[in-house]
């Protein structure tokens, strides 16, 4: 399970399902890997300044492949609208979808999904400022925090990556692995990974 990331990625959209992937991975077995893309400095800063360092390159066949995004709201010289527009990331992610599980983006993230053409006529959502982008790149905009369509996932703001990496585990290990995930970080009791599919 890969969770990409890149200069200018919101911290948190990556960090939150990558916590929830990790913690469930020590039970089920997962390796769960931050990592950049190939040919890229394994250090990367976030957003709001934060330095990541990567496990590793981009995995050529991930299992689980996760998007997370970042300045495309209030746009840099890095972040996902930077991403899109060198087409690098993109690329990327379309190479390696035929072979992922599951293919999943949080908040922004889901435009580099839209991009690589993984999108078009899908339900998806991702962060409220960005949905009119997100239905003009051909998604069937949904609200909710975690929409599922087929074999790929999108989640709405920063916030909801935890609700995402919660259904990715509800999705591959049940929901009680789910549910004990939750407890373990006091998530909120309310089970809002559980959208609807569609």
């Amino acid at each position: 399970m890969d969770v990409v990331v890149f200069d200018g990625v919101d911290e948190l959209d990556a960090v939150g399902p990558y916590e929830v992937l990790a913690r469930a991975g020590k039970e089920e077995g997962w390796r769960v890997r931050l990592a950049v893309l190939p040919g890229r400095r394994p250090t990367v800063r976030g957003r709001h300044g934060l330095i990541l360092r990567a496990h590793g390159r981009l995995s050529a066949a991930p299992d689980v492949l996760v998007v997370p995004g970042g300045g495309w709201v209030d746009p840099g010289v890095t972040g996902i609208r930077a991403e899109i527009a060198a087409g690098e990331l993109v690329r990327a992610v379309a190479e390696r979808a035929p072979g992922c599980r599951l293919v999943a983006a949080v908040c922004t993230g889901a435009m580099v999904l839209a991009a690589a053409g993984l999108l078009r006529g899908r339900a998806a959502t991702t962060h409220h400022a960005a949905l009119a982008d997100l239905a003009a790149a051909g998604a069937r905009v949904r609200g909710g925090r975690v929409v599922r369509s087929g074999r790929g996932m999108t989640a709405g703001g920063v916030s909801s990556g935890i609700d995402l990496g919660l259904r990715v585990v509800e999705d591959l290990a049940g929901p009680d692995r789910a549910r004990a995930v939750a407890a373990q970080i006091e998530h909120g009791r309310r089970a809002a990974w559980r959208a609807p599919t569609g």
